[in-house]
């Protein structure tokens, strides 16, 4: 049994089966974790969604901002953005399963025996393992509610910038969401920036890339995440491990092995 992580997919089919055939997955005692948006930009989101989901246990995926996005187009009255690629979804006989499985996704993942989280874009140094994990369930408890809606209505916006324990209601709710999907860099009064999509070198005056600044907890365990294209799976601490290198923007699809950091590849373009 091996437990594999792939990049984030965007709805690049093709690319992850090809990849998971280089490596030889096996759903039958093999494990696949995806670190988030599993769709929007690339060509076949629906495909995606009803491959990763036919996986069943074998595959963990966290939720990831174009995920979430999805979410609250097809639950809302929201309008969908000019380069979205959703609308096969949208229309598809079973859109009503699979989103009823993508709102149940966990926005945080960790495993105890491989003692590796895996989250969509980041931990903020403010979160201990237990304050992530508790906080990315009270956002999945919404979500997999009666009634995600409200807060999908109200999910989007750059306020409160920075996590403060003190939060409550929606305010609260959507840092947490801002922070597990959304966040590359931090200031060490813990506020985002979500104006910089760039890699390292461009960090705003004051900022810094989240991993350069953890909590004791994550000293030494493995956090996975993708969300940050620009750092093409380079340049992190060896523990903080970037999955996501392009494949919706014609790069490459990277999955990588846990038990012994192997990584696989596969041309997106």
């Amino acid at each position: 049994m091996a437990t594999y992580a792939v990049g984030d997919v965007q709805g690049c089919l093709e690319p992850l089966q090809r990849v998971l055939e280089s490596a030889r997955f096996d759903p039958a005692v093999d494990r696949l974790w995806l670190v988030g948006d599993l769709v929007n930009r690339g060509p076949d989101s629906l495909g995606t969604l009803r491959f990763v989901r036919a996986l069943g246990p074998a595959a963990v995926a966290v939720l990831g901002n174009h995920d979430l996005h999805l979410l609250a187009v097809a639950l809302t009255e929201r309008a969908p953005r000019r380069k979205d690629t959703l609308e096969p979804i949208l229309v598809a006989p079973d859109r009503d399963e699979l989103l009823d499985w993508l709102r149940r996704c966990p926005l945080a993942h960790y495993d105890r025996d491989l003692d590796a989280v895996m989250v969509h874009a980041g931990i903020p140094f403010q979160f201990s393992l237990t304050d992530a994990l508790a906080c990315a369930r009270e956002v999945e408890a919404v979500l997999a509610g009666p009634e995600p809606r409200a807060f999908l209505d109200h999910m989007y916006g750059n306020e409160p910038a920075a996590w403060d324990p003190e939060l409550t209601g929606i305010d609260r709710l959507r840092v947490i969401v801002n922070i597990f999907t959304r966040m590359r860099f931090i200031d060490h009064g813990g506020n985002l920036d979500f104006g910089t999509k760039e890699g390292v070198a461009e960090a705003p005056g004051g900022y810094f890339p989240w991993f350069e600044r953890l909590h004791p907890d994550f000293a030494q365990r493995r956090i996975l995440f993708g969300h940050w294209a620009a750092l093409e799976g380079k340049g992190t601490p060896q523990n903080c491990l970037a999955l996501d290198t392009g494949c919706c923007w014609g790069r490459c699809l990277t999955l990588l092995r846990l038990e012994d950091g192997e990584r696989f590849s596969t041309d997106c373009g």
